[in-house]
This record gives structure tokens, sequence and C-alpha cells, in this order.
């Protein structure tokens, strides 16, 4: 086999790994539990408006897919895992929104150049395991002058300390991939999406979660809906020691964070424009 070949079939591998890992649990209650209020706040950013041709990546179950195509978008809301999109149907069924969904890897998108007026991605493409692959196919598939809107986990907010608590805990990354939080650094996204956007704006902003009154609340709904989280547990499940220590972790994470019933999550919201 060629190193082509094998670079092929080690990515078919990985993305079959992703698909299955967001499968894990229930995340869709993560979403209604934890980012509800996300996917609103970027469609707003984004200024959406009646027939914007409109790709949300990694949609996941339609959090911010949903919300854009109540507020007037032809909206594709695109995902590599199809049981979260069948989760969206029948939640956009029932909140009267029209749209398509359609599997889609975002490092491979099976759409044309300059196809939407909007391609936006909440919480979603930052997890994509190649990041200037994924900046590419969303720059790539957005016309000059379309919005291109992103909403990512900051590494130094609550999520991404989460991810960094998980990481001595996981199996080691595959080669050339990178870490999802880096989406959530301006500097970082600025040097993915290069010349071919202009004005940039990009906000820190927080989230205010009330879902958890206790730190192990947190960290066993975690452990049951989150794919990640899941996942993590599930490569040191034959140590309970390592098993234990990541539990006391979590608490102590999410103990540390609670103020008055409520944890604050940072994220960075960044608008672009694609160049002419």
């Amino acid at each position: 086999m060629t190193a082509t070949a094998d670079a092929r079939e080690a990515d078919r591998a990985l993305k079959a790994k992703h698909r299955t890992m967001w499968a894990l649990g229930d995340y869709p209650a993560v979403a209604t539990r934890v980012v509800s209020a996300l996917g609103p706040a970027l469609v707003e950013a984004c200024a959406i408006k009646d027939g914007d041709r409109v790709l949300d990546i990694a949609a996941g179950s339609g959090n911010a897919s949903i919300p854009a195509a109540l507020a007037g978008g032809d909206v594709v809301a695109s995902d590599l895992t199809p049981e979260l999109l069948a989760v969206g149907r029948g939640e956009a069924e029932a909140r009267g929104a029209a749209l398509r969904w359609q599997e889609a890897d975002a490092e491979a998108l099976p759409f044309e150049d300059g196809a939407f007026d909007t391609v936006m991605s909440c919480v979603g493409v930052m997890f994509a395991p190649h990041h200037q692959a994924a900046a590419d196919e969303l720059v790539r598939v957005c016309r000059p002058g379309g919005t291109i809107g992103l909403l990512s986990w900051t590494p130094e907010g609550f999520i991404g300390q989460m991810f960094a608590v998980m990481k001595p805990y996981a199996p080691p990354p595959p080669p050339g991939t990178q870490p999802p939080p880096l989406w959530g650094q301006e500097e970082h996204v600025r040097a993915l999406l290069g010349e071919r956007v202009t004005d940039v704006v990009a906000h820190r902003r927080k989230i205010s979660v009330d879902t958890f009154s206790e730190p192990e609340e947190f960290r066993e709904f975690f452990k049951t809906a989150y794919g990640p989280t899941i996942t993590v547990y599930r490569n040191i499940a034959d140590d309970p020691e390592r098993t234990a220590a990541l539990d006391a972790a979590l608490a102590d994470l999410a103990g540390g964070a609670l103020r008055d019933g409520a944890i604050e999550a940072e994220y960075l919201l960044l608008t672009a424009r694609r160049s002419g």
C-alpha cells in the first residue's frame, strides 16, 4: 500500500472514530441543557436574514441551524454523525423550522465553491482534527463577500479547562491533529483564514450554565451524555485508580467554577467576510 493510500485509510479510520464518539451518550441533551443560548448568539452575530443561503458545519442536532432557519435563512445543516441529524430533524419539525440535513465531513464538504452567503459553526468545526483543512473548506464554500461565523470554546475557559483535565487520561492524539480549543484563540483562527477574509471581528464572551447545583452532578452528566468525556472514561475503564483520579479532577474543576449555582464558560465569537 502506498503512503497516500495509507494516509487515506488512516483518515477514514479517524473520522469513523469521531462519528462514533459524537453518537455516544446524549449530545442533544448537552445542546439543550448547556449550550442552548450559543446558537442564537451566533445567528445574531452573522446577521442572517430572509433568503440567505446558510451552511452550518458540524451542526449536531441543530443548535444554530434551527434558529438560522427561523430567522429566514435557506439552511443546510451538515454533520459527520447522522444520529445527531436525525434528532435535529425532529426538533426542527417540532419548532416549525424548514431546513435540509446532510451528512458531511467538515474537511471535505460536498458543496460547490461559493455556494453559501453565510458559513457558520457553533462549537462544531473546532472538533475537526485537521484545523487548516477544515478552515480551507469553510472559506471555499462561502461566496466572495459572504459571512463566516465561528463560535468556539477558549482554552482558558471552563470547557477548555475540562479538556485539559481529561487530556492525561485520553488516548494519544493521531499525528498531525490539533486540539479543539485552539479555535478559541483569535490569533489561531486568523492564521487559519489568512488573507482570504477581511473585516474580522472577535469577542470573548461567557455563557452562564445554571443546570448543575453540585460539582458531582456536572461530572456525572458529562460522563453519561458527552461523547468526548465518555470516550476518555472508556480509555481508562480497566484502571480504577485513574478513573477515581479523573472523577476527582472533574469534580474539583466544577467545584472551583460554581458561583451562586452557575458555571461560566468562556467562548470566542468571531465573524469575518470572505474576500472578493
